[in-house]
């Protein structure tokens, strides 16, 4: 375990190693919460639009469910686990760990920036796909989880998870988005798809 916890240390502190005065105002741009609602809004207006209103409402419903879950359960794992932020960590700050916010909440394990982040991209491009089997939406499937991506390594360049936080993050939300879209896959077939003779 300490071996991994060195690790997980050393690739933190080398992720965190790039940062610029332009790139650290990119990293807190991309790690505010806020700047996400807009984009959700236009990707749930095109479910509507691309499944129908029944299908589409689904889906949403499970996108909005995928979020809670992973969020929820990253917040109160946090508190469990009591692992500190990097930025609370002496040792890393005395070896050159880039921190250019405010500091938050004292416990980081494990991302829920990771944990939504993944989990919306995951549910929202399987919701995609329910519709019609022949569109695979590769570039709407690249895209976002680009933006997954560049969301949870914001956080290490921010100093406010290691990696092996964002890591974990990234592989809960897969899963919790998977969980959602199947659940929405499984409503969709069973009351709104007209059985085939």
């Amino acid at each position: 375990m300490e071996r991994l916890i060195g690790i997980d240390q050393e690739i933190t502190l080398w992720l965190n190693g790039f940062h610029s005065p332009w790139s650290d105002q990119f990293w807190m741009f991309l790690s505010d919460v806020r700047i996400w609602f807009p984009m959700y809004g236009v990707i749930l207006g095109m479910m509507l639009y691309r499944l129908g209103w029944k299908k589409g409402l689904v889906v949403i419903l499970s996108c909005i469910l995928c979020i809670v879950l992973a969020d929820q359960i990253s917040y109160h794992i946090k508190e469990g686990i009591d692992r500190l932020r990097p930025y609370y960590t002496t040792e890393l700050l005395q070896r050159g760990l880039h921190w250019p916010v405010n500091r938050s909440s004292f416990f980081g394990f494990f991302s829920g920036h990771a944990s939504n982040s993944f989990g919306f991209a995951m549910c929202s491009w399987l919701g995609f796909r329910l519709n019609d089997k022949k569109y695979r939406y590769r570039v709407y499937g690249c895209c976002i989880f680009a933006w997954a991506v560049l969301v949870a390594l914001s956080r290490v360049m921010m100093a406010a998870h290691f990696f092996g936080d964002i890591f974990v993050g990234t592989l809960f939300g897969m899963a919790v988005g998977l969980f959602c879209a199947a659940l929405a896959r499984g409503v969709i077939r069973k009351w709104m798809e007209k059985p085939t003779a």
